[in-house]
């Protein structure tokens, strides 16, 4: 069974995460730095997020978007949810085919980095959610 019970879960977690990551000292403005649109696509449940990261501030569009992205990454939202809680190596996922990617690759390793102090922020976002 999947972490996430429908869509509405997963834009509230995996997208809430950059929306509450932009608001604290020196990470939104580490993911700001990346200075691309983002688009997740996920599986179990069905659902896509768009991240625009650029100043002045991280913009999350839930659904479908007309930005073009300049990285497009798909999953399933169980892998999304293991990534943020620091318990999924991406790059292993993209070597496995558990995770697909488009777009310069540089881009989506740059952004690894960055996302790591996001994970204590996501692990107390779906802190709720366990206590259910």
């Amino acid at each position: 069974m999947s972490y996430f019970k429908d869509d509405a879960e997963v834009y509230k977690y995996l997208g809430g995460v950059f929306r509450v990551a932009n608001d604290v000292e020196g990470v939104g403005s580490n993911l700001r730095a990346a200075d691309i649109v983002l688009r997740l696509d996920y599986s179990n449940p069905t659902s896509s997020i768009t991240v625009v990261l650029k100043e002045p501030a991280i913009e999350v569009i839930e659904g479908d978007s007309d930005l073009e992205p300049d990285v497009r990454m798909s999953m399933s939202a169980d892998h999304g949810n293991q990534f943020w809680r620091g318990e999924y190596n991406v790059a292993v996922g993209l070597a496995k085919g558990q995770v697909k990617a488009k777009g310069p690759v540089t881009k989506i390793l740059k952004l690894i980095p960055a996302a790591k102090p996001v994970f204590p922020i996501y692990r107390d976002l779906v802190a709720e959610k366990a206590a259910v």
